[in-house]
């Protein structure tokens, strides 16, 4: 089974933790602060692999982790790095976040190699936070926390021209005529399953990279069968060539087939409809001359609207060639740089930066909370005022403070002192 789309869970490495100690050497009575810093967590990275084509190994394996630093030691000692972890994926993938659908990554044109989530960063250690005012300093910043994510990972080909039609109107046949592509084709409904890729060279010209779109039905827009499956992979063409049975040998009626599809394509993004068109009319080897010509109804319908119509046979090869040198030419009025999906999630919203604290009982019974990430709390909170005391006490709280502080044996009227502020807990 072919497989276009997965969804797996990523998360980069946690930063080791910054270590607390203080240098004990004989002689060295009141050494220093020298627990050392923790290592950086390991990031996620998305590379292309030109040697894959499908998502199919993602539909065993769904999580994906990265490794997380070490802490640091005594005497200075830095924690190890954490491991990156590579993940590598065909090219052309989409990497969407699972929430809320917008766009991470596009892993195409000269985009190979992206680090999707970072690894926290490694926590300092003790040493870094002796000052002449705290010089044993007993707390350590905790390593950055590491960042998570639930990814919608979505194939989508990468084609110059796409065929286009309802189940067995002859696209695999034509594309293995003009290209090297070998799908397999047989006489019933559905056959291709997945999309096939072929190089057309054109003589005296630069050739051009087709794609046959599995067949699509009505309501593939809503999802219907495998509509959408099939319509993500039209939406890198730059030109689309509509291939329809033009003898009817199933008793289709080839002009509302392509209406049909162009609703499909519309419905499920307006973009498409804007595409150059072009319509292959196939199978001209088995009409039947018993009145109107169809290839004629198809002239007078579409190209009023500048949609040309090339009569072909896939089978006989009759009218292929100067169908290609259509396509060519109109390739050459289109953009044919690589179409690649905006990045629109920002992954910087999952970063945080943890500053450290530590929480000590005096022998008088007093609990001392100090700390960078208290200091700076308290230089941009006015606690004289209510909105700003309502303000401090909820950083207590959704910093884990107060737990910690409970956690210690806190009760209420003990006395909470923070760098020469003095207050009464209570619940």
């Amino acid at each position: 089974m072919f497989a276009d789309r997965a969804k797996i869970y990523i998360r980069s490495g946690k930063g080791g933790d910054g270590h607390v100690s203080f240098r004990r050497e004989l002689y060295v009575p009141c050494g220093g602060p020298d627990g050392g810093d923790g290592g950086r967590g390991g990031n996620i990275i998305f590379e292309v692999d030109e040697g894959l084509n499908t998502l199919s190994d993602f539909r065993h394996i769904h999580k994906y982790t990265a490794q997380d630093g070490e802490p640091g030691g005594k005497r200075r000692c830095h924690g190890k790095d954490g491991g990156d972890l590579i993940i590598k994926v065909p090219e052309g993938t989409v990497l969407k976040d699972f929430e809320s659908g917008k766009v991470i990554a596009d892993m195409s044109g000269d985009n190979r190699r992206e680090v999707i989530l970072k690894g926290g960063r490694g926590g300092q250690g003790n040493m870094n936070f002796a000052t002449p005012t705290m010089q044993a300093p007993k707390y350590a910043q905790p390593g950055q926390p590491s960042q998570e994510l639930w990814v919608q990972m979505e194939l989508k080909v990468i084609a110059d021209v796409g065929l286009v039609g309802f189940p067995n109107v002859g696209k695999s046949t034509l594309l293995s005529r003009v290209s090297n592509a070998r799908p397999k084709i047989a006489n019933y409904h559905f056959t291709t399953l997945n999309p096939h890729l072929g190089v057309v060279d054109i003589d005296g010209g630069k050739g051009f990279v087709m794609a046959d779109i599995p067949g699509l039905i009505e309501g593939a827009s809503e999802g219907v069968g495998l509509g959408h499956d099939f319509l993500r992979h039209i939406e890198r063409t730059r030109v689309l060539v509509h291939v329809v049975d033009s003898a009817s040998t199933e008793g289709r009626d080839p002009i509302a087939d392509i209406k049909a599809i162009n609703k499909e394509l519309e419905a499920y993004n307006p973009e498409l409809i804007k595409r150059p068109q072009i319509i292959a009319a196939n199978k001209i080897d088995a009409i039947y001359e018993d009145g109107e010509s169809p290839i004629d109804k198809l002239k007078a319908e579409f190209e009023p609207q500048g949609i040309k119509v090339y009569p072909i046979s896939a089978v006989s090869g009759q009218g292929v060639k100067e169908l290609l040198y259509a396509v060519y030419e109109l390739l050459k009025t289109v953009n044919l740089s690589p179409l690649i999906f905006e990045k629109e999630f920002d992954l910087k919203s999952l970063s945080s930066i943890m500053l450290p604290y530590s929480v000590e009982v005096t022998e008088d019974g007093v609990y001392v909370v100090e700390g960078p990430r208290i200091e700076k709390m308290l230089g941009y909170t006015n606690l004289e005022s209510e909105k700003g005391f309502t303000f401090f006490q909820k950083f207590l709280k959704d910093n884990g403070i107060l737990e910690e502080l409970e956690n210690a044996g806190i009760q209420e009227g003990d006395t909470v002192r923070m760098y020469g502020l003095e207050f009464d807990y209570y619940k």
